[in-house]
């Protein structure tokens, strides 16, 4: 990869902006982690956002940084990545994130920096920057996990109400209530594993074009450490306006379901960060959750909110990336 001359100064303020976007990230997506957990009522909601917290950090034991790696070198073409093609990709991704937490809609911020990276780099040196195999993946995942989710809680919740034929709803309610601790956790871990990543892979990317590590020397330790610590306190702090549409307005939950939900969704991000892509937590719990209320009754999900979700889902790459491709050019003024 070329490496180009950028002050300590501007490197200092691209690092904290990439930092900011990656809190930003668990702060809009924390809803996606607590709304079915809060939403059911097996935890409150400081109790629910500790714990997401907590298993977003542990991540980093678990997993591989091959998503971080995606990111980093599949997107675009690395030869055309340079100061301001970072600082539009994440100043893009950041303003679209704000705007939908805002207005309370679950979008993916996942996408919103796929996007931001892709108008950055169109805007610098058009269509032909863009490297269309790692696009394709990030693209057939948009659609791929939600399907996922939604068949792997519909699975979940078809074996559960199988095993659990003869027994009673108090009983059920019991079980599940200290089942869903588990599941809310496992699927925390799968948040913080595959989102953390990709913060990592456009600093990463950054550190390489500026000649401060080398593409073969792998991940800077730092860097790991601050984006799974970032990301953590985003979650944290949380962002609430999301939680209602995700937990109640698309289905009714009960503990059963939402760990039926948790599960389908964790399931699918173990498998989506495995394979490095990076994909939505959003459209994942989105699916499982639609999956759980539409195999008990189809009439059980309401499928305008989940309609108006997707909306939000196939605005944002298009959306994010004509922002990023103004601050791109901006950047090229200021920086």
């Amino acid at each position: 990869m070329h490496t180009i001359q950028i002050s300590i100064y501007t490197l200092g303020l691209l690092v904290a902006l990439a930092l900011i976007f990656d809190f930003m990230n668990g702060f809009h997506d924390a809803a996606n982690a607590i709304a079915t957990v809060v939403s059911t009522g097996v935890l409150k909601p400081q109790t629910a956002v500790l714990v997401a917290a907590v298993f977003n950090f542990v991540a980093i034991l678990v997993f591989h940084l091959k998503v971080a790696t995606t990111v980093g070198k599949g997107t675009v073409d690395p030869a055309i990545v340079d100061h301001y093609v970072i600082f539009g990709a994440l100043v893009g991704a950041i303003v679209w994130n704000v705007l939908t937490w805002y207005y309370g809609i679950p979008s993916s911020s996942s996408h919103a920096l796929i996007g931001g990276l892709v108008g950055a780099a169109v805007a610098k040196s058009g269509t032909g920057s863009l490297v269309a195999s790692g696009l394709f993946k990030t693209i057939l995942f948009i659609v791929l996990s939600p399907l996922l989710g939604f068949v792997f809680g519909s699975i979940m919740m078809i074996l559960v109400s199988w095993i659990f034929v003869n027994a009673t709803p108090r009983r059920i309610d019991r079980w599940f209530r200290r089942l869903q601790l588990l599941s809310a956790s496992m699927y925390s871990l799968g948040h913080g594993g595959n989102d953390a990543q990709k913060t990592m892979g456009i600093i990463w990317m950054l550190l390489i074009v500026a000649g401060q590590t080398d593409a073969d020397a792998g991940m800077p330790w730092w860097v790991v450490v601050a984006c799974y610590t970032a990301i953590s306190l985003g979650t944290l702090l949380g962002g609430w306006r999301i939680v209602k549409t995700m937990g109640q307005k698309i289905t009714k939950l009960k503990p059963v379901g939402g760990f039926c939900a948790e599960t389908g969704g964790a399931i699918t991000l173990f498998m989506a960060t495995w394979l490095g892509v990076p994909v939505s937590t959003t459209h994942t719990i989105t699916g499982a959750i639609v999956g759980v209320g539409a195999s008990r009754k189809v009439t059980a999900v309401r499928w305008g909110v989940a309609g108006n979700i997707v909306w939000a889902w196939i605005f944002t790459i298009p959306a994010s990336a004509f922002m990023a491709a103004i601050a791109w050019y901006i950047g090229t003024l200021v920086l």
